[in-house]
């Protein structure tokens, strides 16, 4: 058997921003601060702490910087820092002056177990507006391949060219106004190799920055396809012209981690954990990333040290598991508005492209169908076209509830399409006898044979008005392979391939409650709390559906959480582990490996359907078409992707 137990310090790392209280000039009171700080830190099994920029002596120093009591005090600080650190099992990023030939340099110290591991100055020294730092700083933009002498420790790497790294984790520093320059130093410290960039910032408030500067650090991890881990100075700072709030930010990839309240008046640690190898995926997938790293112009100097622990029970970061549907309503709103745009605007262009102002739907009273046909309506309000060249058909079989028919019926009145209904069982039964099976025996053959002659009638009515058949297959479905090949599976455009079951709730109550008359509502609403089911089955004894989708291929929620994590990258190990993260009171761990199992083998055996796919429109980052996202061969084995 194999063993499937996951490390999450193999894949993941804690890291904090700190804003410790300060006085100002007040460097050991700072520097108490700053342990307490630390200790915070590391009772979440952080590996990783940034304070803000010159937080051994505070920011806001003025023309103290230039008085030698309180650069001496510093360096003592630091040394204390050293000793402090030792046997502390985490990464220490605190700002402090350093004085080297004449020229005062705004530092990041980087500390690790009992002594300095190198020293970062400043690149973009700000001189404008309420800065003035050239003052006393210098620009340490052109410093590479540098050592200094601190009076406490010799053969100190000093320079803008660090990259410090243990095992996959590879961090880089800047400070402040360095990632608000055109080409941050980020950005070449990314292309060399770091997926972890700290920020030592002092940035003071005014109306608005604070939006700014999120925007701005989460902008920077996703262009560097890294985590950005942002500590800003706070409100002890001298207020004497400006105020500082203490901001906190942990961005991943364009994610916002974590973000604290600013203005707060006691030492504040914020602490997450980042997934470290979903960003050397991304960057491996990313060809303009691994282009931009063979090209980068600027070298690093690898500084090596070891965590002395691999080991971590502390996961500090937020499981969706919904990933695909926005959990803020106004998000969610703003989401699915967009999304009908993208369907609507690429059936829009295929049907000027073809010329044919007809379009053929089947309707089953289901979501999906439902899903099509609303997007269809939206294109035809916007290219001016009568909704009676919309010829809707219900085909109506064995397993079809009276509730599900008379959605379709009503829904495809009420919106003013042309409206057919065409009965598949003398057909069906007429093909049985053809081929020679038994109609008692409700087998696949039994169900694909329905659903095939649905298509087969689509298809000849296409023809016959001159118009598009249109897909209503979604994301989920074609994940699963749950489609009949050459059935449901085919159509002339598929404008929900790429929206996963889950959202496809969302997008439908989204019309249902925002852009529809109340009755037409009413019937969305039904639709929505029908049961999924492909109908292909008698009813049961009560005329309800007795085939219902997930009590077979299990929960759309579960596949298409590991639908997303799976074309991320994620081995199926720590897909388990995220899954139990994400539904813990929802499934026990039994119940989301087994249908993770089931997926993989689904997902594996399947291809074969999704490398026939017809055109349809990416909407969202996942998408399985085989002319984009996933080329992936027909008959690869899922052998050692169980677990």
């Amino acid at each position: 058997m194999k063993d499937t137990t996951y490390s999450p310090s193999k894949d993941f790392i804690n890291v904090a921003a700190a804003c410790p209280v300060t006085n100002v000039a007040d460097v050991s009171f700072n520097l108490k601060n700053i342990k307490n700080c630390i200790d915070k830190a590391l009772n979440t099994e952080a590996k990783l702490i940034v304070f803000p920029e010159l937080s051994i002596t505070s920011y806001t120093c003025g023309d103290l910087f230039l008085n030698s009591k309180l650069y001496s005090s510093s360096m003592e600080a630091l040394k204390e820092l050293c000793d402090f650190s030792k046997l502390k099992d985490i990464l220490i990023a605190v700002g402090a002056p350093l004085i080297i030939k004449n020229c005062m340099y705004n530092c990041a110290f980087i500390i690790f177990d009992g002594k300095v591991l190198g020293v970062i100055p400043k690149s973009f020294v700000p001189n404008y507006s309420e800065f003035y730092e050239k003052r006393w700083f210098t620009e340490g933009l052109n410093i590479t391949d540098e050592i200094v002498y601190l009076p406490f420790q010799k053969n100190v790497p000093f320079g803008t060219d660090l990259l410090f790294y243990s095992g996959i984790f590879k961090f880089g520093f800047e400070i402040c106004e360095d990632v608000w320059v055109t080409i941050p130093p980020s950005s070449y410290l990314a292309l060399n190799g770091a997926n972890i960039i700290g920020n030592l910032s002092a940035s003071n408030e005014i109306v608005s920055k604070a939006s700014y500067r999120r925007n701005l650090v989460n902008s920077q991890s996703a262009r560097c396809m890294a985590a950005y881990v942002y500590s800003s100075s706070g409100v002890f700072e001298s207020s004497t012209d400006l105020l500082f709030s203490g901001h906190l930010l942990i961005s991943e990839n364009g994610a916002m981690l974590k973000e604290n309240d600013r203005f707060q008046r006691e030492n504040e640690v914020i602490v997450s954990t980042v997934d470290v190898e979903r960003l050397i995926n991304d960057r491996i997938r990313n060809m303009s990333f691994r282009d931009g790293s063979k090209t980068s112009i600027s070298k690093v100097r690898e500084i090596e040290f070891e965590f002395l622990s691999n080991e971590a029970h502390s996961f500090e970061r937020y499981i969706d598991k919904h990933p695909f549907v926005p959990s803020n309503l106004s998000e969610r709103m703003d989401r699915c508005r967009e999304i009908f745009n993208i369907q609507s605007s690429a059936l829009a262009k295929r049907i000027c492209h073809t010329g044919l102002k007809k379009s053929i739907v089947g309707i089953s009273g289901g979501l999906d169908s439902t899903l099509a046909l609303l997007v269809i309506l939206k294109t035809y309000d916007m290219l001016n076209i009568d909704k009676k060249n919309i010829v809707t058909i219900t085909m109506p079989g064995f397993g079809t509830t009276d509730r599900t028919y008379n959605n379709a019926v009503d829904l495809c009145k009420k919106l003013g399409t042309d409206f057919r209904e065409i009965n598949i069982v003398k057909s069906s039964l007429q093909h049985f006898e053809d081929i020679g099976h038994d109609e008692s025996i409700h087998d696949v053959t039994y169900e694909n044979v329905q659903a095939r002659e649905r298509t087969q009638i689509l298809m000849d009515i296409a023809n016959k008005e001159g118009g598009l058949v249109i897909g209503t297959g979604d994301l989920s479905e074609l994940a699963l392979g749950w489609a009949t090949y050459n059935g449901d599976h085919m159509s002339m455009y598929s404008v929900n391939c790429s929206i996963p079951k889950t959202l496809v709730r969302y997008l439908v109550r989204y019309v249902a409650e925002n852009e529809v008359s109340e009755d037409i509502s009413a019937i969305l609403l039904d639709i929505l709390d029908t049961p999924v089911s492909p109908e292909l089955l008698p009813k049961n004894s009560k005329g309800e559906i007795a085939q219902k989708t997930e009590d077979i291929v299990g929960p759309y929620e579960l596949h298409d959480f590991f639908l997303y994590n799976f074309m991320k990258g994620a081995s199926p190990e720590k897909i388990l582990f995220l899954a139990e993260k994400a539904f813990e009171k929802d499934y026990s761990k039994d119940v989301i490996k087994k249908w993770l199992q089931m997926f993989i083998k689904r997902f594996f055996t399947q291809q074969f359907k999704r490398s026939a796919l017809p055109d349809g429109p990416k909407v969202g980052t996942i998408s399985l078409s085989p002319r984009g996202d996933l080329r992936m061969p027909s008959d690869a084995s899922s052998s050692s992707f169980l677990i």
